[in-house]
């Protein structure tokens, strides 16, 4: 995911989070944040993974018949 849009859905949800942060419900507002950010990381893991699988196969030396 782009920076952007990251910081634009923190800035959005902060005072949601903040609410329920005042209201004494902060294990809420951290579980949201622990569950965006582990979408974000699982987002990124598969990218890498893709990434490295285009690499293993481009390095590859293609068998000649």
């Amino acid at each position: 995911m782009r920076i952007s849009y990251i910081l634009v859905i923190l800035i959005v949800f902060a005072w949601p989070l903040n609410y329920l942060y005042q209201r004494q419900l902060g294990a809420i507002s951290f579980l949201l944040l622990a569950i965006f950010f582990l979408v974000i990381s699982l987002k990124e893991l598969k990218k890498l993974k893709a990434a490295k699988k285009n690499d293993s196969e481009k390095a590859r030396p293609q068998k000649i018949k």
